[in-house]
């Protein structure tokens, strides 16, 4: 998986959440809320890339702005808890809630701390394609899909999965090329959730000895 990308997809999409979108006390989505969910991805994925283009300079000369501005749209609209209890999958039996929240803290913060300076690398003024929506089996949310599209360079299929939390839309998953977020970490963290525990995992995320996005340490 090429990870500057799903960085920069993560970020560039993390505003999708809205208020005036109403749950209903479920999470599957009307025809109606899809179209807003969509609708809310391309406006967040113009904001979001447009104020990385804007204040390239600050970003690079003050690394601590940026790393808030990134963790300020993860904080908001990116479902980490839910994330990492599918990341976790049969290692979720049993933990709780604190362990799993440990778990998706130390993991998202692994992974932006490693590639979040990656997004202001990204050239030719990258925006999103709106492809359309489509409802999630078992009513677990609506699927989002897009292109990013880059001058010189090939498009990059990317789709947001997305439930509806609180009467807000929140991201779940990103497929980048059909390459699951969620299931590319459930395979890498398998062997050492198995021999380490969470909450190890979670320390080791930390330091930095386990990196998320790579093939070990």
């Amino acid at each position: 998986m090429k990870m500057s990308i799903l960085c920069a997809a993560l970020t560039a999409a993390l505003l999708a959440a809205t208020p005036a979108l109403q749950a209903q006390n479920r999470p599957a989505a009307s025809a109606a809320q899809a179209t807003s969910a969509g609708t809310e991805v391309m406006a967040a994925s113009s904001r979001i890339i447009q104020t990385l283009q804007t204040r390239k300079a600050e970003f690079r000369s003050n690394r601590p702005a940026l790393r808030q501005y990134i963790d300020g749209e993860l904080n908001r609209s990116f479902d980490r808890t839910y994330a990492a209890r599918l990341v976790l999958g049969v290692h979720s039996r049993g933990a709780s809630d604190a362990q799993i929240q440990l778990f998706a803290d130390a993991m998202a913060d692994n992974l932006m701390g490693r590639y979040g300076d990656a997004l202001l690398e990204i050239e030719g003024r990258p925006r999103f394609r709106l492809k359309g929506e489509s409802p999630l089996p078992g009513n677990r949310g609506v699927k989002v899909s897009t292109e990013l599209l880059r001058n010189g360079a090939e498009s990059t299929p990317v789709d947001y999965l997305m439930r509806q939390v609180d009467g807000r839309w929140k991201i779940f998953d990103v497929m980048i090329e059909g390459i699951s977020y969620v299931q590319t970490f459930k395979n890498q963290f398998d062997a050492p959730l198995r021999q380490k525990g969470i909450e190890q995992v979670a320390r080791e995320l930390r330091s930095g000895t386990l990196q998320a996005g790579s093939n070990g340490r």
